[in-house]
């Protein structure tokens, strides 16, 4: 029982610090799959949305410094406590992520490490056992530092995590794992190879067989299987075996119902202002744009802002704010993994990600 409470203790320790420095290398993408669930297609809480970010920060600050005083073995009772109800509360996001297919991707690793919904369940569950083994094991966990050492350890790692999410939220994340970072080229990225492996669904279709709807399979079908006078009620088509999935699969540019991805994409000089809702758009940093614009132009690139935004609030904002750069669509989900901020510059060479920036660091833009 000793040695399984030791491996447990170490397990599960590194696992939620790792996770945790994942999660907050980037806490801004995490808040959006918080949004996700707290929307009134999931879990129906909207009024949570606008402190989604605070919570994301809470969360993974809280997860990578329960892993720091795991491993200690400060508080045994009280740590396995704070554990057991954050793997019951991250369980309950999998199995609903699961069960329901609502939210496809959990987050638990951020973009570094993808998990279907169900891998994601199972490690929260197998966590949860090991918590459990924790828990009944309590006297095996000693503590390696003394109370004040160990206080001091984990007060320091408290405030290494508040420094690492104050740059990561006024820059961008140290480390982008993301399918936009520098160097990728878009266009290569939206490529599908002939020979990938293509989506598996399973077809369905509903007879009303002397009044009762009675399923019948696609092969039930091919082999005569529906009985003389049967109606056709309906059918579905089920996905059984997801197929290959281009890393860049929902990046658009358009105006005016035009399309304008293939010419952006193969000019020399681009810079993308990207800014998923306007509405919420830094304002000072819109109108910084414009010198920036212009400085840009001056050296011969073509600058465009990409947002979701409505053309009613860009026509207001951009009036308002006496915004010089124009706005094309683009979808706001692909806007947020394009860039965290809002807004963001990213550099563009023949569709080659050269540069990007938080509107923070704009006189750091290399053109």
């Amino acid at each position: 029982m000793k040695v399984l409470v030791k491996f447990a203790q170490y397990f599960v320790g590194i696992l939620f610090i790792i996770s945790g420095l994942i999660k907050l290398n980037d806490p801004v993408g995490f808040s959006f799959k918080l949004e996700e669930y707290f929307s009134e297609s999931v879990l129906n809480l909207p009024f949570l949305i606008p402190f989604a970010l605070l919570f994301a920060v809470v969360v993974v600050i809280f997860e990578i410094v329960l892993g720091v005083a795991l491993l200690l073995g400060y508080k045994a009772k009280l740590v396995n406590w704070l554990l057991l109800g954050l793997i019951v509360f991250f369980t309950f996001l999998t199995f609903y992520s699961a069960y329901f297919n609502k939210v496809t991707d959990c987050g638990c690793f951020g973009d570094a490490i993808k998990l279907t919904p169900w891998e994601s369940f199972t490690k929260d569950i197998v966590l949860l056992v090991l918590i459990l083994i924790l828990m009944a094991g309590e006297k095996y966990i000693k503590p390696v530092l003394d109370n004040v050492q160990a206080l001091f350890t984990i007060f320091i790692s408290y405030t290494i995590c508040l420094f690492i999410a104050y740059y990561v939220l006024n820059h961008l994340p140290i480390t982008d794992f993301r399918a936009y970072k520098v160097g990728t080229d878009i266009a290569k990225g939206m490529e599908i190879p002939a020979d990938a492996p293509k989506d598996e669904f399973e077809m369905t279709f509903v007879y009303n067989i002397n009044g009762v709807d009675t399923p019948i399979s696609y092969n039930e079908m091919m082999s005569n299987g529906v009985p003389e006078g049967a109606t056709f009620v309906s059918s579905e088509s089920k996905l059984i075996k997801k197929g290959y999935e281009a890393p860049i699969h929902d990046f658009s540019i358009e105006k005016d119902g035009q399309d304008y991805t293939e010419q952006v994409l193969n000019q020399d000089k681009v810079v993308l202002y990207t800014a998923y809702d306007l509405t919420k758009s830094d304002e000072e940093a819109l109108v910084a744009l414009n010198d920036f614009t212009k400085q840009a132009q001056e050296k011969g690139y073509q600058v465009l802002a990409l947002t979701a935004t409505n053309d009613e609030n860009i026509a207001k904002i951009k009036n308002n704010l006496k915004l010089t750069y124009d706005f094309y669509f683009c979808d706001g989900t692909t806007i947020k993994t394009i860039e965290r901020a809002n807004p963001s510059i990213v550099v563009l060479n023949k569709g080659v990600i050269m540069d990007k920036k938080h509107f923070n660091d704009l006189d750091q833009i290399n053109l």
